[in-house]
């Protein structure tokens, strides 16, 4: 009997292996909080991951050419030098977005380096190396700036007891490296320092920073910035305060010790860096974070509030005016008025010098911009630490300047030679008053004869407008004058007889009573707006002014320090012009004062013959702690 086979049962799965978790790639270990003091330079806190934008090396091999090769090695070194000149025009031109009192900082540093690559010791002595000793174009730049470098290093030390230059002539010497490192890159083709791939929020760490990387710096996507050298006065400080990126210098070993990724607080208030900040650190420097943005917010409602003391004095707070972006800036800051514009960036960085329409359109265009609320518009201010080429290839100015520019043709002088120049100005100013209150200010008056010159050029210009049937003003603005020299201050009584109005310059007056040069690093500690002279300087020409009734306003550092805002009112002043972040700070200051404790506090600072008193006065020192 058949029978049917019963189906195969079917065999039990193989057993599975036990489950593993899936692999995590290794931890990364924590490392220790570490904590480094430097320099506090730009105020802020700053949290973010480290960027380092490392400089790659300029490979430069020593080498010896043939007679045959001068001319192509010649020829390779003008176009270095042609490609440097170009970078450098365009770096200067970056900085036209800084305030002027950083610009006056930077500038003669790159125009230093412009000089170094034109008829200069350098240039000369790479081409004769080229030509005699027949070696490269690298190895004659290589070996030039080593034998300048080390010839400023051996000069004799100064021979005054305990004068020590041995700073300044260091200095010299790395300005002539690091024009021939610039030479060098552009001789190799090695690439600059790059901060192209610099990730929004991050905090760039590095060893140094060079004015020049500076200046390319994008303040909208740096968090803050941390260097192991640097100083709070040094060129690369001033820019990054004038960017206003928290900021920490000199601080030694950090470049080392961080890596691209780790998280960093920056505290640029405090002076202090920390790598690999604990969660308590973090929660620490966010509340600083929060805190200084409530600061700047409560800051910023002061915008409606009217700049009015304690006691009900009123008081004018108006912003310096540098570049037309700034119009937004000084909008929110509350400004009663443009009390400065600095006409310099029509003319710079252009070929040719602006034509009246042109210069009246943009005129026209803050004075519109400013509703009603006043404009005092310098005319051009030429000189000094400016250089504008279309002046130069006009054959307006010399293209080169004075050994010592700052006692040369500058100013309402080199107007006065260049009458067509100052004449189209002029008229542009006086066609743009036609669209809201204007004033006209004349720059480095030092005598009455100037002003009288002027005056005379002004009214002609307004009879001839008037005869084109241009419109402008029905009354001629008020024609005022710069107080920036010693001399004007003591000729004050007399200059006032022939102005509508003062403009006190405290930044160039402190550097002709003081003789000090701010951007030279030698003497710049000696620079000081509170010594006495330059105090007795403010105060003659302001009580020169409030004589006659006449409007007496005061420019420069002094104006946007409200730790001075007390000084100056008691010295009688009404009226500060700054730049329009400064504005809050000064006015919560002059909210809180009080004119007969200013002038009271005045009189005291006044009595003084030394600045360090005053400068006690000014900045109390802290009480000591109690005894235990």
């Amino acid at each position: 009997m058949n029978r049917t086979s019963p189906p195969e049962a079917e065999a039990p799965p193989p057993p599975r292996p036990p489950e593993r978790a899936p692999e995590r790639p290794p931890e990364r270990p924590e490392r220790p909080e570490r904590r480094f003091t430097g320099i506090a330079v730009s105020p802020g806190v700053a949290i973010g991951p480290v960027f380092s934008a490392v400089e790659p090396p300029a490979i430069v091999t020593r080498a010896r050419i043939h007679a045959t090769d001068i001319g192509g090695e010649t020829s390779r070194l003008e176009a270095a030098i042609a490609q440097s000149r170009k970078q450098l025009l365009k770096l200067r031109a970056r900085l036209a977005v800084l305030p002027e009192d950083s610009q006056a900082e930077i500038a003669p540093l790159l125009d230093a380096y412009l000089q170094m690559i034109g008829p200069s010791r350098l240039v000369r002595g790479a081409r004769r190396r080229i030509a005699e000793a027949l070696v490269s174009a690298e190895t004659a730049v290589l070996d030039e700036s080593e034998a300048i470098a080390e010839a400023i290093l051996a000069l004799p030390a100064a021979q005054s007891p305990g004068d020590d230059d041995r700073p300044g002539r260091r200095r010299r010497a790395e300005e002539v490296r690091e024009i021939a490192r610039r030479l060098l890159r552009n001789l190799t083709r090695a690439p600059f320092r790059s901060f192209a791939a610099l990730p929004e929020g991050a905090v760039l760490v590095a060893e140094f920073l060079r004015p020049a990387d500076a200046a390319l710096l994008d303040p909208a996507r740096l968090a803050g910035v941390a260097t192991e050298e640097g100083g709070a006065d040094g060129h690369t400080a001033v820019m990054l305060r004038a960017l206003g990126v928290p900021t920490v210098l000199g601080v030694p070993g950090l470049s080392e010790a961080a890596r691209p990724g780790d998280t960093i607080v920056v505290d640029g208030t405090a002076g202090t860096v920390i790598l690999h900040p604990t969660a308590a650190t973090l929660a620490n420097a966010r509340k600083l974070v929060t805190a200084f943005a409530r600061e700047q917010q409560r800051l910023g409602k002061l915008r409606r509030l009217p700049a009015v003391t304690e006691d009900g004095e009123q008081v004018e707070l108006q912003a310096n005016f540098e570049l037309p972006a700034e119009l937004p800036l000084i909008a929110q800051a509350g400004a009663a008025g443009i009390g400065l514009l600095r006409s310099e960036f029509l003319f710079m960085n252009r070929e040719t010098v602006p034509d009246e329409d042109a210069q009246y359109e943009t005129y026209r265009s803050v004075v519109e911009a400013m509703a009603g609320d006043p404009v005092t518009i310098r005319v051009l201010d030429w000189g000094g630490e400016k250089d504008i080429e279309a002046l130069q290839s006009a054959n307006l100015v010399p293209v080169a300047t004075d050994p010592n520019p700052a006692l040369g043709l500058r100013g309402l002088r080199m107007l006065l030679r260049q009458e067509d120049l100052f004449e189209t100005q002029l008229a542009a100013i006086l066609r743009a008053s036609a669209h809201g209150p204007v004033r006209v200010l004349l720059p480095m008056v030092t005598t009455v004869a100037e002003v009288r010159a002027a005056r005379d050029i002004y009214e002609r210009v307004a009879r001839r407008l008037r005869r084109r049937n241009d419109r402008m003003a029905e009354k001629l603005p008020p024609l005022g004058i710069m107080i920036e020299t010693p001399g004007a201050a003591l000729s004050a009584d007399a200059l006032a007889l022939e102005s509508d109005f003062f403009a006190i310059g405290t930044n160039d007056l402190t550097m002709y009573t003081l003789a000090v040069d701010r951007a030279d690093s030698e003497v710049a500690d000696l620079y000081d707006p509170l010594h006495p002279a330059v105090l007795r300087l403010v105060q003659f020409a302001t009580e020169a002014a409030l004589r006659l009734r006449m409007p007496v306003s005061v420019c420069g550092e002094m104006a946007a320090n409200p730790r001075l805002t007390t000084l100056l009112l008691g010295l009688g002043l009404r009226s500060f012009s700054m730049n329009a972040a400064a504005i809050p700070r000064v006015k919560q200051a002059v909210r809180d004062a009080n004119i007969d404790d200013c002038a009271r506090f005045a009189r005291r600072v006044m009595e003084q013959s030394d600045a360090a008193a005053i400068h006690l006065l000014i900045h109390p020192a802290p009480p000591a702690a109690p005894a235990a």
